[in-house]
């Protein structure tokens, strides 16, 4: 898989392990050791992917995350040394597509990493819009629009309410659209899907409190509203 990763770590040894074990995988590998650089080196080589530290000198992750979504659909995949639900919730909330936890084994890395940019890949170029509620799904252009407005979602956004509104109606567990739209499911978190499916009500229901679009079936999953 030819593809390009920004590695924004301040630890010198992690940096240079991560980069050894992402090249010797296949990949291009550029790093940067505080939040400034990190910016500033995604802006002027347009990564893939980035890797991306909670803690960081000069800009923390968490709002690196967030200035990178304000310019891009890029993966991120936060990299935590910390176990407290509360800042894995805000790394993803921040934006990032996924997290590990610090310290990993490359080889989850690399599988983390891969799956990422495999829900990056555009859907078939013949896929047919579909339709929900006052949405339409452009699969093939991967745009969401209603009423004619285009509605910017990350990446991972997009493909989970693809994999609802492929199926109104149908209940999907946490477990099944960890396995369809993150691509594993012993390496997944349930949080993922729940931050997730959170930050796509707040911008396609008209009501995110009282979604109707994307409805919560308590003690399950999820399903898109028929």
């Amino acid at each position: 898989m030819d593809a390009r990763i920004l590695v924004v770590e301040d630890d010198p040894s992690i940096r240079e392990i991560t980069a050894i074990g992402l090249r010797g995988a296949g990949f291009t590998v550029v790093t940067a050791a505080d939040g400034p650089e990190g910016l500033a080196r995604f802006r002027a080589d347009r990564p893939d992917l980035v890797l991306l530290d909670v803690m960081l000198p000069g800009l923390d992750g968490l709002e690196v995350a967030r200035e990178i979504r304000r310019e891009s659909t890029v993966p991120i995949v936060m990299l935590t040394a910390r176990g407290d639900t509360l800042d894995i919730v805000v790394g993803l909330e921040a934006g990032a597509d996924d997290y590990v936890r610090k310290p990993f084994e490359l080889p989850e890395l690399v599988a983390r990493v891969r799956a990422a940019l495999r829900r990056g890949r555009g859907g078939p170029a013949d896929a047919e819009p579909m339709r929900l509620g006052p949405l339409r799904i452009d699969v093939a252009a991967r745009i969401v629009t209603s009423d004619g407005t285009v509605i910017p979602l990350t990446r991972t956004e997009f493909d989970v309410l693809v994999e609802l509104a492929r199926r109104p109606g149908q209940v999907f567990t946490r477990e099944v659209l960890l396995e369809r739209v993150w691509g594993y499911d012993f390496l997944g978190d349930s949080r993922l899907v729940d931050v997730a499916v959170g930050r796509l009500r707040a911008k396609v229901e008209p009501k995110p409190a009282s979604p109707t679009l994307i409805v919560t079936i308590r003690g399950v999953g999820y399903r898109a509203g028929a």
